[in-house]
């Protein structure tokens, strides 16, 4: 039988114990389910939280209503000319081009954002749910989506493999959809139509329509905009954006792997001259991207050990996923031109939001006709 004494801590032990406020980094490991009990220490009894689910659930349904609503807006409603002017609805357009836009960007987003949180979860690093941003008064519908990493988890391997996993994985669908769109689209003279809301063509775009169509883009041609393609476009786009390494971008977490700490020096040169650029030239079409970077910093957070060394295969492929941002970036995403219109236009247009041709030759046509449910007057 033991007859010794129980141990019983000094007055002061008790009385410098930390607040209860350190312990919130404590609960944001054990929600996620990361946290390691030391073996040589009793339990904690610390009720763990899960993910917080309900709230990226209700921003991706409301992610794919925008998106919805974006894509019907473009293929399904027309401005048509006159004193006053019109707005017509075509309802069957309205559903096709709205469901299948919304259906291919999301599946593009979805599968960029789940390779980062599925290889977060394969390293162990507390990450949360993706967060889809719904932005339903732009033509794009949203402005993608993020997800929040604890920092101080990975190391240098695993932080980059986090950061490239997500690009690779919303290229291997963007691109597919992007050659889908093709196949219902075709190149058309810019005259064709009398100006409208543009969307730039990165260097991949034309590479894949020259492909497709077996001849190169004209000066005074583009193509015809097609929901799959206009997917496409965005998807592209947005992986082009995310290349970019300045901070924690998935671009600056893949150069920071590459090359370590130099890779402030990088952001700073790149951040610096997109805002001297964007002075100079007048072109605000990345202003709210260069603000948040501004506000978020260029410096990229040092991993849990920058020794860790990649390896020859890493090494190849981070630097060939940062150039895909030479091919995929426009300068110009988004622009209104106003061009003169010939006096028989064609059925088709440029790439651009209201697809004016389209509806007038629909309205002429008595079968076509029957498809325009709804017209609705600007005014008296």
């Amino acid at each position: 039988m033991d007859h010794r004494e129980p141990i019983e801590l000094p007055v002061e032990h008790i009385s410098n114990a930390p607040p209860p406020d350190a312990a919130r980094p404590f609960v944001f490991q054990v929600q996620f389910g990361n946290w390691e009990q030391p073996p040589d220490e009793p339990p904690l009894r610390l009720q763990a939280r899960r993910p917080r689910r309900v709230l990226p659930l209700v921003l991706f349904v409301a992610t794919c209503l925008s998106t919805f609503w974006a894509g019907g807006e473009m293929f399904g409603l027309a401005l048509l000319p006159g004193n006053p002017p019109q707005v017509a609805i075509d309802f069957s357009k309205f559903l096709t081009g709205g469901l299948q836009y919304s259906v291919a960007l999301m599946a593009i987003l979805v599968a960029h954002e789940m390779g980062h949180f599925l290889q977060a979860r394969r390293y162990g690093v507390p990450a949360s749910w993706p967060w889809f941003i719904p932005m339903p008064i732009s033509p794009l519908g949203t402005m993608g989506a993020v997800i929040v990493q604890a920092s101080g988890h990975a190391d240098r391997k695993q932080m980059f493999d986090i950061g490239i996993t997500g690009p690779l994985a919303g290229l291997v669908v963007a691109i597919p959809v992007t050659i889908l769109g093709l196949q219902s689209s075709h190149i058309e003279n810019i005259e064709s139509f009398g100006g409208g809301l543009t969307f730039g063509n990165p260097l991949l775009l034309r590479w894949l329509a020259e492909w497709h169509f077996g001849a190169s883009l004209l000066p005074n041609q583009d193509l015809v905009l097609t929901p799959l393609l206009h997917a496409g476009w965005v998807g592209i786009l947005i992986t082009a954006l995310n290349l970019i390494p300045i901070g924690q971008l998935d671009g600056g977490h893949i150069l920071y792997g590459l090359i370590g700490r130099r890779a402030h020096r990088v952001a700073f040169v790149l951040l610096w001259s997109a805002v001297i650029w964007t002075l100079t030239t007048g072109n605000w079409s990345y202003s709210v991207m260069i603000f948040l970077l501004l506000t978020m910093g260029a410096r990229h957070p040092p991993t849990r050990d920058d020794s860790v060394p990649l390896g020859g295969f890493r090494i190849v492929l981070g630097w060939l996923t940062l150039a895909f941002m030479l091919i995929g970036f426009t300068p110009n995403p988004i622009s209104f031109q106003d061009h003169p219109q010939r006096e028989n236009p064609a059925s088709s247009s440029r790439q651009r939001q209201r697809d004016v041709p389209q509806v007038e030759e629909a309205m002429r046509d008595d079968h076509r006709q029957k498809s325009l449910l709804a017209v609705v007057q600007a005014s008296e």
